[in-house]
């Protein structure tokens, strides 16, 4: 009987956390206006167009390898490997089209370049029992050494104007990466609120034991969203290739970082379970404007990743405290 009701509390998870999640999605809203509001008065470019294009630009890559994290952050898991990804499939991606590879066919290789890393963490995961932390780290390190090792370190550049409009290009005053970004982020959102994979995906993050006694495919669930992560780490890659014209091993250093802070800021527990795509899009969104903020503060970039460093702290203790709350 226990196991029967455990399992009718694992698919039922999304419903009763939504009243909480919105709760946590208003306090964001308030947070992001005030921050908005004090960036308004202390600078006068701000609220500028280019500006605000500019946070919208550079959120966008943030945003996508951030869907992905939600996948994964839900079920309890983590990827630490979605930065080193990004630059190992910008690298792949710009050495096929200075190969002769069509646009097409290239952005294609990059994207499974993502998809061949969250594979393997995915597999590790579930039929290895690694912990995806170790995993994902170990993947991490792989991902950045393939970026350096293929082009010999070095930098690739030049591509054709049609593949730097993936990532630099607008669609009248709209960035075109900010557009793709805001599509995916949208799909996530139909996908976790109103699909049978999303309530899986709730189901196995609240209760692994309990959503195997619900019959759902715990491991083809958790092998799915590293494979999410990782393709929209693939596609930032390039989409960070064609914004800056050029495939950097380097590039991405630290990008997992701010996407976890977003999804976590956005009210998703790393403990599992818990979690919105629209508290991702609101954590992203304040993380492009603090990091915007700095920069038109002329804050010393050491500071900034400091500053960075204590926003994630920060969210990762209120999620702590919230999870003690909830258990006594």
């Amino acid at each position: 009987m226990t196991s029967k009701n455990d399992a009718l509390v694992a698919r039922s998870e999304p419903k009763r956390r939504r009243l909480g999640g919105d709760i946590n999605e208003i306090a964001i809203v308030l947070v992001f206006l005030a921050i908005v509001a004090y960036l308004s008065l202390t600078t006068s470019s701000f609220l500028s167009t280019a500006n605000i294009m500019s946070i919208l630009v550079a959120s966008s890559l943030i945003g996508l390898v951030a869907c992905g994290q939600t996948f994964v952050i839900i079920t309890g898991g983590i990827d630490l490997s979605s930065g080193s990804v990004v630059a190992l499939s910008g690298v792949i991606a710009g050495l096929s089209l200075h190969a002769g590879v069509p646009i097409p066919l290239a952005v294609a290789l990059g994207i499974l370049v993502g998809l061949g890393c969250g594979l393997f963490i995915g597999l590790s995961v579930t039929y290895l029992n690694m912990n995806p932390f170790i995993v994902s780290l170990a993947a991490m390190a792989m991902a950045r050494g393939l970026a350096f090792i293929i082009p010999n370190g070095q930098t690739i550049f030049g591509f054709d104007d049609a593949f730097d409009a993936i990532g630099g290009g607008l669609v009248g005053y709209f960035p075109v990466a900010g557009l793709i970004s805001l599509g995916v982020l949208a799909l996530g959102a139909f996908v976790l609120r109103r699909t049978v994979f999303g309530s899986e995906v709730y189901a196995v993050g609240g209760n692994r034991e309990a959503a195997m006694m619900a019959g759902i495919p715990v491991r083809r669930t958790l092998i799915a969203v590293y494979l999410i992560s990782g393709a929209l780490s693939g596609l930032g890659g390039i989409i960070l290739t064609g914004r800056l014209d050029s495939a950097q091993p380097i590039a991405a250093s630290g990008l997992e970082l701010n996407a976890i802070a977003a999804v976590v800021i956005g009210g998703a527990s790393l403990f599992g379970g818990r979690g919105s795509m629209l508290g991702t899009i609101l954590g992203v969104l304040l993380i492009g404007v603090i990091n915007n903020g700095l920069t038109l503060n002329n804050v010393e970039p050491f500071w900034v990743q400091f500053i960075q460093g204590g926003v994630i702290f920060l969210a990762v203790l209120f999620d702590s405290l919230n999870q003690r709350r909830r258990r006594s």
